[in-house]
This record gives C-alpha cells, structure tokens and sequence, in this order.
C-alpha cells in the first residue's frame, strides 16, 4: 500500500471514497461541494487544506483531509484531521493508520505540534483505532 499526495488525476476515486464517507454519516452535499473541495485540495496557492490517498495495486482504498489554521493558544499552527475513510473491505489492513501517520509527518514537517480530529461516538470500529494513535480529550463540540 501506497500513501500519496492526492492528485488531479485521482477525481473520480477520490470521490468514490468520499462519497462513501459522507454516506456512513447520512450525508449528502451538492455537486458544488465535491467540485470545490476537490479543486481546493489541489491548489498549491491555499496549503492550508490538504489531502493524501491510500493506493493499492492502483485503486484507491483511502483518503484523508486535513488543514493548517492558527490556534490562541500556540505561536505555530495546528493540524486539523477533517476527513478520514478507508474502503470498508480493506478496513483492518492499516490504511486508516498510515493515513493518520502521514499527516502526522505532514504536521511535524511543517512544525506543528498538534493534530486532532472530531468523530461521533458510535464510530466504534474507528475508535479503536484512534484509541491507539492518539488521546481522547474530554471535549464536546457545539454547533450552530
């Protein structure tokens, strides 16, 4: 397995993948969505949004999202992980992990010291995962 910067030519997997993502959440975007996520991902100009895939024996199984913002409590930036879905049928193979890893190493690369990520609490498979890879914070997340 492959972990590789998202490129133009991935679109069509890409959103395969997300797709399936946003499915497990029970939710549907307007095609406008999909096709300024995916320039945006793309364009170098606005490094603050990013993707990698996960690649195996040339198909996508995987794709991350993550972006670079400012906090108030740290001088460096931290590194929000958005996005994170891993085919269901290779699930358990470590793609979910490599993924995470890779922004991991994005993270440090570019100094920041931090990485989070939001998910629902009935993500039992994905928990466990997470459990592994990085702590759980008491905190709940409102919205308007």
């Amino acid at each position: 397995m492959q972990i590789r910067r998202l490129t133009a030519a991935d679109e069509a997997e890409w959103r395969r993948l997300w797709h399936g993502y946003l499915a497990f959440y029970e939710t549907e975007l307007p095609e406008e969505v999909y096709a300024t996520s995916f320039a945006r991902l793309l364009c170098e100009a606005e490094g603050d949004y990013q993707g990698f895939v996960a690649e195996q024996d040339g198909r996508l199984v995987g794709l991350v999202h993550y972006i670079y913002h400012r906090h108030g409590w740290r001088i460096e930036k931290v590194v929000y992980l958005q996005d994170l879905y891993v085919d269901p049928e290779i699930r358990g193979t470590g793609a979910g992990r490599a993924l995470i890893e890779a922004v991991y190493a994005a993270a440090d690369a570019a100094g920041c010291p931090s990485v989070y990520w939001l998910t629902q609490d009935f993500n039992h498979t994905a928990r466990k995962l997470y459990d592994r890879v990085a702590t759980l914070t008491p905190f709940i997340k409102y919205s308007r």
